[in-house]
């Protein structure tokens, strides 16, 4: 069965030998093939396409080398071989746009200096960006691919040292916001269904020189102007915040989804802003991705994902592809009773490893992190709709639904009522929390 999104090629073809990647089931022996991710299969209501609207990240996939702290980058791509930046930009544009398609992935995702690289100042940075984003257009409607967010990189220019909107110099301040106005254009015009803030460097590395409740407040108000100006463009999507407790900052003010929330609500921005989560930020926050994804939903501000993993022996952001089922199927049992995202889906924030460094690496790493996804959803939705799991969970709460439990969630009883409660009925019965079984239960279904 093919997939829909048409393969799209430019004047070379760079993924030589490799056909549209297409779903042949478990039995496959065809490692260029989906052996779980059927975007036409129903479940839970929706096909998987739907489920998990999957987009690849411009900034791995087609910009990043594998340079690391400890060296510099091992890739040669093909599509970035001249000095020409608009070149360049258009080359790499047509690697984008044939592997994206080729992979069948229907959005793709990117920083402003991701497409192009920067000017060497605001007005040639425009200019560029007004190039290849009319190159983009084309590409887009040749090919049926959407833009699911873009963002502006506030972080790595050397002007952004000490943050972007929460740095203590104006001048930087503006420049940041003139950068995000030009990516908010960029997005607008592509058609960008959602916008990402992800504040790298909005942080402190010491408190001693740092007046923290100025730099947020300041981050507040840079955040307000962002959306205004957006809104006066026509833009009706989503505004997300990407949260990550440090690294490369020694602490940053996204730590963690109930901080971001509790920003949010505090600066008057939640109407129109929600959470991208990224697994391995949630990690080095000492989260468990479940964790954040229900802090999100439990507030309704699951907005989207970026799909990658740490390493459980490196403690920093290593971005790999997803393959560990068990911990997406913990994930799926949060995303599916929640219907969703809010204008989002399920962006590749991951990386091939350095020493990956075939073109066709690519592809093996985009077929895994889909499969697995696709397999958590099928093993999720079967553990809800026919295992006891939720049923279980319930049962903990049952005190709760009925008597005195149950005028308590209501707001009817006061402290005294609960002291006399108490006395009357004494010790509480011992109720096991029978985690062992809640894990067999997903161990059953795999």
């Amino acid at each position: 069965m093919s997939n829909n999104a048409k393969v799209v090629l430019g004047d070379k073809e760079y993924f030589k030998g490799i056909p549209k990647i297409e779903f042949e089931g478990k039995q496959s022996k065809n490692l260029m093939a989906f052996k779980w991710y059927d975007e036409h299969k129903l479940v839970a209501g929706k096909t998987m396409k739907e489920h998990f609207r999957f987009a690849i990240a411009y900034w791995h996939s087609f910009c990043g080398t594998g340079g690391d702290p400890f060296g510099p980058g091992t890739k040669n791509f093909p599509w970035t071989t001249t000095a020409d930046p608009y070149q360049n930009a258009t080359d790499k544009m047509d690697a984008a746009f044939e592997f994206i398609t080729k992979i069948g992935a229907p959005f793709y995702c990117f920083h402003d200096f991701d497409l192009i690289e920067e000017g060497g100042n605001l007005i040639e940075s425009k200019k560029r960006l007004d190039f290849i984003t009319d190159y983009a257009l084309e590409k887009q409607k040749a090919s049926g691919v959407k833009l699911l967010w873009g963002t502006a990189n506030l972080f790595s220019n050397p002007r952004y040292m000490n943050g972007a909107g929460t740095n203590p110099d104006f001048e930087v301040v503006a420049y940041a916001g003139a950068q995000v106005r030009n990516a908010l254009d960029a997005t607008i015009k592509l058609g960008g269904e959602n916008y990402v803030f992800w504040g790298g460097r909005e942080g402190y590395m010491s408190l001693l020189n740092t007046d923290m409740k100025r730099e947020l407040d300041n981050f507040a108000q840079f955040l307000h102007l962002a959306k205004d100006y957006a809104r006066a463009q026509g833009f009706k999507g989503n505004f997300f915040i990407e949260p990550k407790p440090a690294e490369p900052s020694k602490h940053q003010y996204d730590f963690d989804a109930a901080t971001v929330i509790g920003f949010l609500n505090k600066y008057d921005l939640a109407d129109d802003f929600k959470l991208n989560l990224e697994v391995n930020h949630a990690t080095l926050a000492g989260h468990t991705f479940t964790h954040e994804l229900q802090v999100a939903v439990d507030n309704n501000m699951l907005g989207s994902i970026d799909a990658n993993r740490g390493d459980y022996q490196n403690g920093w952001d290593t971005d790999q592809f997803p393959n560990n089922v068990n911990e997406l199927v913990e994930a799926l049992l949060v995303l599916l009773p929640a219907k969703g995202f809010l204008g989002g889906g399920v962006n590749f924030d991951a990386k091939t490893r350095r020493n990956s460094t075939d073109l066709e690496d690519l592809f093996y790493a985009h077929i895994g992190g889909m499969d697995a996804f696709a397999k958590a959803l099928l093993v999720a939705n079967d553990i809800l709709e026919n295992s006891p799991y939720l049923s279980l969970r319930e049962k903990r709460y049952n005190s709760f639904d009925a008597g005195k439990g149950k005028d308590f969630t209501e707001g009817k009883l006061s402290l005294q009522d609960l002291s006399e409660f108490a006395a009357q009925h004494g010790e509480p019965k011992q109720r096991s929390a029978q985690q062992e079984l809640f894990e067999n239960i997903i161990n059953q279904y795999l």
